[in-house]
Order: C-alpha cells, then sequence, then structure tokens
C-alpha cells in the first residue's frame, strides 16, 4: 500500500481512536435513510461487473451490495473497521487501503460507491480519488457519491475530524472534470441533520 500522506493519516487515526464508538452509531443499514437506501440500491442494481464500496467503514454498505448480488469488495484506511467488516461479514471481501492507488487494473470495475468517504478529502486534492476512481472504471461505469452539501465549500467541525461540505454544482463540477458524465444530482434536507447531497455519473468514454 502506498505511504499515506499527512492528512489520510491524520483522517485514518481520528476514526480509529474512535471506531468503537462510530460502528455502535453507524455500523448497521438500521440508521440509513429510506431515501438513501433508495438510491444506492437502485444505482447497484444498474452495474454490470465488480464493485468497490470506497471508504466501507465496518462494511454494512459492502454487504448491502453484496446481498443484491453484487461482486463487491470494501476498501477503507482505518484497520479497526476492516477487522469488524470481516467479522461481520465473512463472505465479502475486505481490504486495508485508501484511494490513491486502488488494487485494481485499468477499466475493468463495473461501479465505484463513495458514500461520504470523500468529506475529509482537501479540496484541491479532490481529483486525486476521483481520477483514480475514474482509472478504475471502466467505460460506462458508475459512480455514486455521497457527501454533504451547502451553499459555498467550507471547512466544517464533523465529529470525528474537520470535513467539508461542497455545493452539488461545484462538486459535480470537479467529478466532470475527472473524466465523468454526471447523470443525476440528488439534495436532501432534513430537520436535525446536516444537508446531504448524491451525485450519479458514469465514467467517459475514452476519446
Amino acid at each position: 500500500m502506498p505511504k499515506l500522506d499527512v492528512v489520510s493519516s491524520g483522517v485514518r487515526d481520528a476514526y480509529a481512536r474512535r471506531s468503537a464508538e462510530y460502528i455502535d452509531l453507524f455500523g448497521s443499514m438500521e440508521p440509513v435513510h429510506h431515501a438513501d437506501l433508495h438510491l444506492v440500491s437502485a444505482w447497484a442494481d444498474s452495474l454490470v461487473g465488480p464493485v468497490i464500496d470506497a471508504g466501507c467503514g465496518p462494511g454494512q454498505w459492502t454487504d448491502h451490495l453484496a446481498s443484491r448480488g453484487k461482486d463487491v469488495r470494501g476498501v477503507d484506511l482505518v484497520p479497526e473497521f476492516i477487522s469488524r467488516a470481516r467479522e461481520s461479514y465473512p463472505g465479502v471481501r475486505f481490504d486495508v487501503g485508501g484511494f490513491d492507488r486502488l488494487d485494481a487494473e485499468s477499466s475493468s470495475i463495473g461501479g465505484v460507491l463513495s458514500w461520504y468517504s470523500l468529506i475529509h478529502q482537501e479540496p484541491d486534492d479532490i481529483q486525486t480519488p476521483l481520477r483514480e476512481f475514474a482509472r478504475v472504471l471502466r467505460p460506462g461505469g458508475g459512480l455514486l457519491v455521497g457527501f454533504f452539501t451547502g451553499p459555498a465549500l467550507e471547512r466544517f467541525p464533523h465529529a470525528v475530524v474537520d470535513g467539508y461540505r461542497w455545493p452539488v454544482p461545484l462538486l459535480a463540477s470537479e467529478v466532470g472534470g475527472a473524466g465523468f458524465d454526471v447523470v443525476e444530482t440528488y439534495e436532501r434536507v432534513q430537520a436535525g441533520a446536516r444537508p446531504q447531497g448524491a451525485i450519479v455519473a458514469r465514467r467517459r468514454a475514452v476519446q
């Protein structure tokens, strides 16, 4: 695995320190909003080929995709999350790793789920994971990004480690610039929760 930069190492260590708390709160499908469940499930059902759950945490979404018949594996920086995922879902593959270099051949993957896994990425470096997702996806392969949204790109104090909220059009533009065609965007506002967004995109055919 490539050496992590300081930011990635800091994110990994912050989640490792609070991994037990995070797993208790979010380590199952029970807290998932019905709209998110529908969106991710419908997206997954449209895919052809293997899927990577990039930033899988304790693996609940990876297992959900596997339950829908997908050949899926989860990848996460936090060893504590991967250990829990392997224990909870022994029939699914989970690997410790980051997004700078995924363990997959170019144009070999049918879909990448990045569900709130880019929220700690520095905006100036957001193209690094997006272009890596584009590298591994076959032309026409699907990308689904979940994130926190707001009227301006700004840093905010996430419970684990500071993150970023993105205006939907701005992040959609970054996705497009990484080699994707944006298919749909979503925004959801819920009382008592941060506004949330999602982007569905397809890997652009190589010109």
